[in-house]
């Protein structure tokens, strides 16, 4: 070849066509103009701002659906862009991206790279984004989308590092980070390299489902690819990361022993000692995934080699053609048609008898209620908005009911002397309305304790930081200190801590009368339990 800077040149024009075709979905598109977008660096910003939240969803294996796209959008909308949008634009917005930009409306994409080596084009297909359905609170039906491996190779090349060098730079620079002390820096770099191992296994993945579906669509210069990344990534990471963590845990052990030993650990210490933890924890992820990579090394290898020999065996099943050996032998003996059974008889074989599985006998049998409830979700339609409606609606009263079980207890224990009152004094001054209120049904009622006595205090400052430095995803069911944080502010002055405690005095606490999820009319009993309610000065 006379250039030989021309090599490689459809694997350049791979990276330039996941922009392209981007670009090419975005562009001349009367819904931007719509929502105030109308410069198209606006566009692109909005565009890679949903695909890195999508990102960060599909790296913790989290779902992430049209209404979740929505609530960020707005949120970003609100904080950032600015722009004229209510909640239902930001949702139809975030429909756009995902279903047009990204998906091109279900219709497949392909980008045409010159191979100067074959001197013709090769025709290159790009895909950002895949979905699957999920089952929300195990109720309601929604599609999640998550990144495919061309829409992390449109992020992570952004960054201007080859795919070979990510792992090893990022482990470079948190070695160097953690031997200089520089422990703040050094939980972005161990976060990096968790990420970078969480994609190698999701690609290995993906990897693993296109040879189930087809072995011939998955090349075997791209197997041989993700097999090379393999061994570069476990060739010596796991014991490289078995020392980090080694080190790590010796300087937990030290800050330890100076607070208990010597002196109390000023800020900066505590913060150093906070950060090791993190970084500890990262760490034991890391191997983690090393190890997955190692498991699913393997299995990629096995599952390639066998897919490969079953579709080789295929050349000794013997074809016909059913126009040259049925139809025309019909048409030559129409009496024939008398004996039509004998050719088509294998065709309706009975299905083999059951025999026994060891394994199914020793799976777990889940209860017939739930497994019926189950297969008419599966048989329930996608569209059906009337059951869906319904659905959210039963969802709505249910949470009702978790806010006004949880607001009953609240206000027993503001109303008390020192902020405190147990479920003993609840009970011996309770009515027949706060009853229902207390105790709408048994689960609602024993859900709700058991949470609050697992966490045993609860500090609302810590909630609503966690609730501003992450994202989470709202799945419409009973989260406790979502709940919390809500009610919490409409109390004067507001609440600072909840603290519940079970009382070891050997009382049962009784309730007589109390419903249970079928409407039935039960007598329950359970231990003594403190409530503190603490509010701010």
């Amino acid at each position: 070849m006379q250039y030989e800077f021309l090599k490689q040149f459809p694997k350049r024009m791979k990276h330039v066509g996941r922009y392209a075709l981007l670009f090419t979905n975005s562009s001349q598109k009367a819904i931007w103009k719509q929502y105030g977008f109308l410069k198209l660096d606006e566009q692109i910003n909005v565009i890679f701002s949903v695909m890195l939240y999508l990102m960060e969803q599909s790296l913790k294996e989290e779902n992430c659906t049209i209404d979740d796209i929505g609530a960020y959008i707005d949120n970003l909308n609100m904080r950032y862009f600015e722009k004229n949008m209510s909640y239902e634009d930001c949702k139809n917005l975030g429909d756009f991206l995902i279903n047009v930009v990204l998906s091109n409306e279900g219709k497949a994409m392909y980008f045409d790279g010159f191979d100067f080596e074959q001197r013709a084009y090769q025709i290159m297909n790009v895909s950002y984004v895949a979905n699957r359905i999920v089952y929300l609170d195990s109720e309601v039906r929604r599609t999640s989308y998550y990144l495919t491996e061309d829409g992390y190779n449109l992020l992570l090349s952004t960054l201007e590092i080859e795919n070979n060098m990510k792992l090893t730079i990022h482990e470079m620079i948190f070695k160097m980070h953690l031997e200089k002390q520089s422990y703040d820096k050094a939980v972005d770099d161990i976060k990096n390299v968790f990420n970078l191992l969480r994609i190698q296994v999701q690609k290995m993945e993906e990897a693993m489902g296109r040879i189930r579906r087809n072995a011939l669509s998955y090349t075997v210069a791209e197997y041989e690819a993700v097999l090379e990344e393999n061994l570069e990534t476990i060739s010596d990471t796991k014991q490289k990361f078995l020392s980090y963590r080694e080190l790590v845990k010796t300087r937990e052990k030290e800050l330890e022993e100076i607070d208990v030993n010597v002196r109390k650990l000023d800020e900066k210490e505590e913060e150093k000692l906070n950060h090791l933890v993190i970084i500890e924890n990262y760490l034991n992820r890391t191997i983690d995934e090393h190890q997955k990579i190692l498991s699913s090394h393997f299995d990629l290898k096995s599952l390639y080699t066998r897919e490969l020999e079953q579709l080789s065996q295929m050349s000794y099943i013997r074809r016909f053609s059913i126009r040259n050996e049925l139809y025309e032998k019909v048409l030559e003996q129409p009496g024939a048609l008398a004996h039509m059974e004998l050719f088509f008889r294998p065709l309706f074989g009975n299905a083999p008898e059951k025999i026994y599985h060891p394994r199914k006998a020793t799976e777990l049998q889940k209860p017939i209620r739930r497994r019926d409830q189950e297969e008419e979700q599966e048989r329930m339609e996608f569209g059906d908005e009337a059951w869906m409606e319904e659905e959210e609606r039963r969802q709505r009263e249910k949470l009702a009911k978790y806010s006004g079980c949880l607001n009953y207890l609240l206000k027993k224990a503001i109303a008390a002397e020192d902020g405190e009152i147990t479920l003993e004094q609840i009970k011996d001054g309770i009515t027949g309305e706060e009853l229902v209120t207390l105790i709408p049904n048994v689960q609602i009622f024993k859900e709700i304790m058991v949470e609050l006595i697992k966490n045993r205090e609860i500090v609302m400052k810590t909630l609503q930081e966690e609730r501003q430095n992450y994202i989470s995803e709202f799945s419409g069911g009973f989260h406790l200190n979502e709940m919390l944080l809500a009610l919490a502010e409409e109390f004067e002055p507001s609440i600072q801590s909840v603290e519940v405690y079970r009382i070891e005095d050997g009382k049962m606490i009784a309730f007589e009368h109390v419903t249970d999820e079928t409407g039935a009319s039960r007598r329950i009993c359970c231990s003594n339990v403190l409530i503190r309610v603490r509010q701010e000065a």
